[in-house]
């Protein structure tokens, strides 16, 4: 698995590198209260990376932590609970 791993990562970095080697031309990103000077390439990869990054999070705050939090109170629920002090616990009777 972890060979398998390593594969996509390299098989996504060859990507951004060509992606970046081919789009070379440079841009002007106006953000309004800076500038930033670049290339299309970069711009392209930059993109990409924040809408993963943003899309993952989404993800993960809408859908992840409330199953888990659902997850964790069923398993909450399902545990055995404890005897309360001073109770003598039944003696499992015989069916015969």
């Amino acid at each position: 698995m972890n060979i398998l791993r390593l594969l996509v990562l390299l098989a996504f970095l060859v990507a951004g590198l060509v992606v970046g080697s081919l789009n070379s031309q440079r841009i002007l990103l106006d953000f309004g209260v800076a500038e930033v000077v670049t290339t299309s390439g970069i711009a392209i990869v930059a993109a990409l990376l924040a809408g993963v990054l943003l899309g993952g999070g989404l993800v993960t705050a809408t859908t992840v932590i409330p199953l888990h939090a659902r997850l964790r109170r069923a398993c909450r629920a399902q545990a055995p609970q404890p005897p309360a002090a001073g109770t003598v616990p039944a003696a499992p009777q015989e069916g015969n």
